[in-house]
């Protein structure tokens, strides 16, 4: 579990395919320091483990389904990655809760300067549009952002000088991708709203009812 506060971002020291998956060394600071064998580290949003550190570089094997699943396997030696260590029991939930399972691959589709700020349009696929809610929380490269605005192939999220500075978002152009992760909180509502929305005549049926006339569910 992680939270979306990217500590620090790393640099790719290697990239390389294998017949199975691919290996992904990345150099590192302060997450390196603290990292061991078998640790889970967020790069880029993607929960992987630590197979070898060496010094200041830490190592890890990618599956193909990572490869087919996320935009890690377009990296190449030198690019920048967000990485963030696993929540501790006594670590701050300064984000959302993040479980490092990437939902899709989305596009940054514009970027444009508002004031002090930036605003970053992803396009993203519905099955992640679906699951995201203005004011809510979403995951893009790892990063814990707000969405400001959402409609049915993209969203807005706006980010501060800071984030710019620290993640690999502030980095990135139009046409390069990014990993999308929805809140995992909304994911459990849509799918009960899906499950009980099939007309059960029980307690939950009656609250899908009263939801739906007070508005909050949308028939299609």
């Amino acid at each position: 579990m992680f939270t979306g506060i990217i500590v620090e971002m790393g640099r790719v020291a290697a990239f390389g395919r294998k017949p199975a998956g691919a290996s992904l060394a990345v150099s590192s600071d302060a997450v390196a320091k603290e990292a061991s064998l078998g640790d889970s580290i967020a790069v880029n949003g993607v929960c992987l483990t630590v197979v070898k550190r060496q010094g200041a570089v830490l190592c890890f094997d990618l599956s193909d389904e990572t490869l087919r699943s996320t935009n890690l396997g377009r990296l190449v030696s030198g690019d920048r990655v967000n990485l963030e260590p696993s929540l501790r029991p006594d670590g701050k939930l300064g984000g959302h809760f993040v479980t490092g399972h990437v939902d899709a691959v989305g596009t940054i589709g514009s970027k444009k300067v508002l004031g002090d700020a930036l605003e970053v349009v992803i396009e993203a696929p519905e099955k992640v549009t679906d699951l995201l809610v203005e004011k809510g929380s979403v995951a893009v490269d790892g990063i814990s952002l707000t969405v400001v605005d959402v409609a049915k192939d993209r969203f807005f999220v706006v980010i501060i000088p800071h984030t710019a500075g620290v993640t690999s978002l502030g980095f990135k152009a139009p046409g390069e991708t990014v990993n999308l992760e929805a809140d995992i909180i909304g994911k459990y509502v849509a799918r009960f709203v899906k499950k009980e929305g099939a007309g059960n005549s029980g307690g939950s049926g009656r609250l899908m009812q009263s939801l739906r006339q007070a508005g909050y569910i949308q028939e299609e």
